[in-house]
C-alpha cells in the first residue's frame, strides 16, 4: 500500500519516491541540485545517534539531511 508522508517520517531501511518539495527558493534549489526531484528514489539508511540527522541513499550517493528539511519533502512510500 502507498501513501504520502514526508521524508523525516520515513521510517529507517523504507524506501519512497519525491513527490513535492515544499521549501523556499534557496533550500528548494539545493534539494534540486542533491538530486531530489520528481519521483527520485530515496531510501531512509540511518540515524545520528542523537536523532538527527538521518543519511539517506539518493542516486547512489548518502546525503545527510536535518528533520527540519527532510520535512519539507513530501514521499510516497514503496
Amino acid at each position: 500500500m502507498e501513501k504520502n508522508i514526508t521524508l523525516n517520517d520515513l521510517p529507517i531501511g523504507r524506501k519512497a519516491k519525491v513527490k513535492i518539495l515544499n521549501s523556499d527558493s534557496a533550500s528548494r534549489r539545493r534539494m534540486l541540485d542533491l538530486g531530489l526531484v520528481l519521483n527520485t528514489e530515496v531510501k531512509a539508511l540511518q540515524k545520528s545517534p542523537s536523532g538527527d540527522p538521518t543519511a539517506y541513499q539518493i542516486r547512489g550517493a548518502v546525503i545527510a539531511l536535518r528533520s527540519e528539511e527532510a520535512s519539507k519533502i513530501l514521499v510516497e512510500t514503496l
